[in-house]
């Protein structure tokens, strides 16, 4: 049986911020034009997504989950975030939110981000730590997990 990878879980999540604005509006807590700002977050997951996955390319290394790395990227926005790709789908799943401006959207975010935690983020590093050894521990002493 094949793995659910994490961008079904971030298309799922966006269907679900959406449907839950719509079905459940419970409260409208961020009028227009402040909605706009969500715009901010969503840019920013897309250009860390991008930046990311070319890093990830050009060092010849795979951005699938569970497949043994390598190389160990600690560069440019791995300097920032060890997990700069799951960052950048929560900040988009945040920013969408942010758009809609009703409550219950933003649970969304905080279920996304804790499932890439416990699914993909944890066995990853523990992965990363077999294959690399000290220099994985090293680099998460220096980086953190998300920001």
């Amino acid at each position: 049986m094949k793995k659910v990878l994490p961008p079904t879980y971030f298309f799922v999540a966006i269907v679900l911020t959406v449907a839950i604005h719509f079905v459940l509006p419970l409260r409208q807590w961020l009028h227009f034009p402040w909605r706009l700002l969500g715009l901010l977050p969503i840019g920013f997951g897309i250009a860390l997504n991008l930046v990311a996955d070319q890093v990830f390319k050009r060092r010849g290394t795979t951005v699938k989950p569970f497949e043994v790395s390598k190389a160990l990227v600690t560069d440019g926005v791995y300097g920032l975030s060890r997990h700069p790709m799951y960052l950048g789908m929560v900040s988009i799943i945040l920013g969408i939110a942010l758009l809609l401006g009703s409550l219950l959207p933003f649970g969304v975010v905080v279920l996304l981000a804790l499932l890439f935690d416990h699914l993909f983020i944890g066995p990853e590093e523990r992965i990363l730590e077999d294959t690399f050894g000290d220099a994985f521990r090293d680099y998460k002493d220096r980086v953190r997990r998300w920001i």
